[in-house]
């Protein structure tokens, strides 16, 4: 790579990675966690990741590429943490470990997506700038329900 644009394809592949991988991983949390509030809240990201792929889909339009994934070895070894959190927590620490897992994927998500958009602005991609502005921001709305269940009631 030795151009923005080709960084923002390179990025983008590594998101629409991620982003799949996530919606595969997420049934398997939301039947693993057993606070009601957090399962919903899993359960409503997994809807909400689905329709980041296919605003992803979008972007890829914009750029004329077809959509298609590069390996994310950071999101592999999220998940890969947030397996071993399923298989080895109990009790208190299971739902809290597992909320700090999803946090840790929404923390990586905000960066690439904060990345991209401002990318897409540099490269006069408007509609690619107003859709990653859009799965922006549920990232970061994802992680603040998941900060205040964790003040409020998982780690408590």
């Amino acid at each position: 790579m030795e151009t923005l644009a080709e960084l923002f394809e390179h990025t983008l592949k590594d998101v629409y990675y991620a982003e799949n991988a996530i919606a595969k991983a997420l049934p398997k949390v939301s039947k693993t966690v057993k606070n009601a509030e957090l399962k919903k809240a899993v359960d409503h990201h997994l809807e909400e990741t689905k329709g980041q792929i296919k605003a992803l889909e979008k972007v890829f339009k914009t750029i004329g590429v077809k959509p298609e994934g590069v390996k994310c070895d950071a999101t592999d070894g999220l998940l890969k943490e947030a397996e071993g959190l399923m298989e080895e927590g109990k009790g208190v620490a299971l739902d809290a470990g597992m909320l700090a897992a999803c946090q840790a994927v929404e923390h990586y998500e905000i960066a690439r997506y904060g990345s991209l958009r401002e990318w897409a602005k540099v490269l006069g991609n408007e509609e690619a700038h107003v859709a990653l502005s859009e799965i922006l921001d549920q990232e970061k709305a994802a992680n603040n329900k998941l900060t205040n269940l964790a003040v409020t009631s998982i780690n408590k």
